[in-house]
């Protein structure tokens, strides 16, 4: 990195470590970025920062369209705030195919807590990325953690029983479910519900509390079918109302059980470690098709090479070692 990046990146990372929540917003987008002249400052920016980060709650937080996710968020968030917390929500939102922005935009559907000076939201589009979470959501956390958020809510896009990738950068995980779908015990084996770690059934208000109550009811005969997957930690099925925030003090204080548990016998400690490590794969992973992407090399062999596959003269696994063997860096000189 140049001397002129170092003195531009400097600043911007002393001012998100100070609080400032304008530098964070900048500093996100920086780290958002596909521009290819972006990329080593953004990473030179999370260098800087990551000595300050860690400190913070990791919340997931997922469930099906139209469980009111942003409404418990908001709820849930001004709540913390009321115990002294400042609160960051990374809210992942399905995007747009003709701007490659958010469609929704969670600042808009959480109005008081956007205008709070102790919450910061920000939207972000999944783009390409599957699993619920976008491409930088990792290193976007920890630029709030280095300003000084100590709790963080990552909120996925909420498309279903894929979403599982939140669960590997947060410290616990929350699946938001409601009441009166039919679906209160299908999947309860496999895929994202064996990963939560708090399973709450919101919309326990109204007309559906009694249904909501029934739901809660059932999935806690289920869960008891199901081995736990955090020492010391049995999953929790709670109901609760985003609409009127009623059981949002039993939420909150079955995640500070969670977490009094977890950090006492050391599992966050591990779990954190196993997503750094599961950081660099994927950087590894994304960093080889940026790679296949852009090099002029390999870009004129697979455009030859797709011609083969397509007319049946090479099949799609030799192409792909001759990709590779393409991408391969040249052998270093032997010492004389």
């Amino acid at each position: 990195m140049t001397a002129a990046a170092k003195d531009r990146i400097g600043p911007l990372a002393r001012s998100v470590i100070a609080g400032d929540r304008r530098a964070l917003a900048q500093a996100i987008t920086l780290i958002e970025s596909t521009r290819a002249d972006h990329r080593d400052d953004a990473a030179h920016l999370v260098d800087l920062l990551v000595a300050k980060a860690g400190g913070s709650f990791r919340l997931g937080i997922s469930g099906p369209p139209g469980v009111g996710k942003s409404t418990f968020i908001e709820r849930f968030g001004l709540h913390l705030i009321e115990e002294g917390h400042r609160v960051a929500v990374l809210a992942v939102d399905p995007s747009s195919r003709i701007s490659g922005g958010s469609i929704l935009g969670d600042k808009t559907r959480m109005p008081d807590l956007s205008r709070n000076d102790a919450a910061f939201i920000r939207p972000s589009p999944a783009g390409d990325t599957l699993g619920g979470v976008a491409r930088r959501t990792r290193e976007a956390l920890i630029a709030c953690e280095a300003a000084g958020f100590d709790i963080v809510i990552v909120e996925t896009v909420g498309v279903g029983q894929s979403e599982t990738a939140v669960a590997g950068l947060t410290d616990a995980f929350l699946l938001l479910l409601q009441p009166g779908s039919g679906d209160e015990l299908q999947g309860i084996k496999r895929g994202v519900m064996e990963l939560a770690d708090l399973l709450v059934v919101n919309k326990t208000d109204g007309t559906l509390r009694e249904a909501a109550l029934l739901a809660a009811a059932e999935y806690r005969a289920a869960l008891g079918l199901l081995r736990p997957t955090k020492e010391g930690w049995t999953p929790e099925v709670l109901s609760c109302s985003g609409l009127n925030g009623t059981g949002i003090e039993e939420v909150r204080a079955a995640l500070e059980r969670y977490r009094a548990i977890l950090v006492g016998n050391g599992t966050i400690a591990r779990l954190r470690a196993e997503q750094n490590r599961h950081w660099l794969k994927t950087e590894l992973t994304e960093g080889l098709i940026e790679r296949l992407r852009t090099d002029p090399r390999v870009a004129k062999a697979i455009a030859r090479l797709e011609k083969e596959v397509a007319a049946g003269r090479r099949t799609p696994l030799a192409a792909a070692e001759e990709i590779l063997a393409a991408l391969s860096l040249p052998d270093r000189p032997k010492p004389g």
